[in-house]
């Protein structure tokens, strides 16, 4: 069996995650045209397993696993918002009011949503 020859990159950078963060208007109020300003930065791929775990509650002595999307927020809220303007703390971004935070969340990574895995790698990978 013949294999494909691939071309392998050669800049790593592309393997990486940027350093500076995406910058994004977020509405604040369903009527009113007033924004804040968000800084978001670019998630790795164990920070996005490690949010995807936070939704999991295990307790071992009952035996029970539930679901817990709050701490999945609270979370990627303390991750990933490097800086908002107007400035605002950890606790003021709990306690954000249902709109802003549904916009805010928006922009947010999203830890469900990561890439398929390539076909070619179920494939046979066996090294030329």
């Amino acid at each position: 069996k013949i294999m494909e020859q691939k071309k392998i990159i050669t800049d790593k950078s592309k393997l990486l995650t940027r350093t500076e963060s995406v910058f994004h208007y977020v509405k604040i109020d369903p009527v009113e045209e007033e924004y804040m300003k968000v800084w978001i930065k670019e998630p790795t791929f164990f920070q996005l397993e490690q949010a995807q775990m936070k939704m999991f509650n295990i307790n071992m002595q009952e035996k029970d696993v539930s679901f817990d999307m709050t701490e999945v927020y609270r979370y990627l809220f303390e991750a990933f918002v490097e800086k908002t303007d107007p400035m605002l703390n950890a606790i003021d971004l709990l306690r954000l009011n249902a709109y802003a935070g549904s916009q805010l969340k928006a922009v947010l990574p999203d830890p469900f949503s990561m890439l398929e895995v390539d076909a070619d790698l179920k494939a046979s990978s066996e090294q030329p």
